[in-house]
């Protein structure tokens, strides 16, 4: 699944981007309200965390815009202001959830993960390729019906492999969306993680659906028995 986060503070944003891809999700990140707006007016996020007090255009405006716009994906506030006033208006214009600055890290990732069960589960959140079938929201993943025991890392992996089914990824690519990483050619990461998602994807089954591309990459598709 796929998170935003706008945030002005550098280090509270990074924090909050590598928390979340190491518990498995997709997140991208903007650093001002204009920029945030933008990100999430392209309607792909299945949530927006958004901090209220932003250079360009403050969280309250983003918030308005967005929901003017129809887009009804959940919003989680982030503020260092707690008075109840301003809890009321970011609520009143649409928000889902309200953290007042500082907060745990284990209570932010169960309002997270509270926000994102709250919808009901759409075709788009379920995926399949022949006998693969990958619940989003749920982190699981099946082959005939047999649950595959995923880390979370695999899962994003996985995931990211059937969102652009039967296109070759490169390695650098799956570095950067799935580790947030520069990839470099000396580096071998990627390819022994594909080596173990493959032995519990690929291996128990007799139907391959990760496939190498020398020099180029790796793709996830249905090519029969092939």
């Amino acid at each position: 699944m796929k998170i935003l986060i706008v945030e002005d503070d550098r280090r509270s944003r990074d924090a909050l981007a590598k928390g979340l891809r190491e518990s498995g999700y997709v997140v991208n990140t903007a650093d001002n309200g204009d920029a945030g707006l933008h990100a999430a007016l392209d309607g792909a996020h299945d949530l927006i965390v958004l901090d209220v007090m932003l250079p360009q255009m403050d969280g309250w405006q983003v918030l308005e815009r967005v929901r003017s716009r129809g887009i009804n994906v959940p919003v989680l506030f982030l503020t260092a202001r707690d008075a109840v006033p301003d809890r009321v208006r970011g609520l009143e214009l649409g928000a889902d959830d309200y953290m007042v600055k500082p907060f745990a890290w284990v209570e932010f990732l169960a309002r997270v993960r509270t926000l994102l069960r709250r919808s009901p589960v759409t075709r788009s959140e379920i995926i399949k390729v022949a006998d693969l079938e990958l619940d989003l929201p749920r982190m699981k993943a099946k082959r005939e019906g047999h649950l595959i025991d995923l880390t979370a890392k695999e899962f994003q992996l996985l995931s990211l492999l059937a969102r652009r089914m039967g296109e070759v990824l490169s390695r650098t690519t799956i570095a950067e969306l799935v580790w947030d990483i520069n990839f470099t050619t000396d580096s071998n990461a990627v390819d022994v993680a594909m080596g173990r998602l493959r032995r519990k994807v690929d291996e128990p089954f007799k139907n391959r659906l990760i496939h190498t591309h020398r020099g180029l990459g790796y793709s996830l598709e249905d090519r029969g028995d092939a």
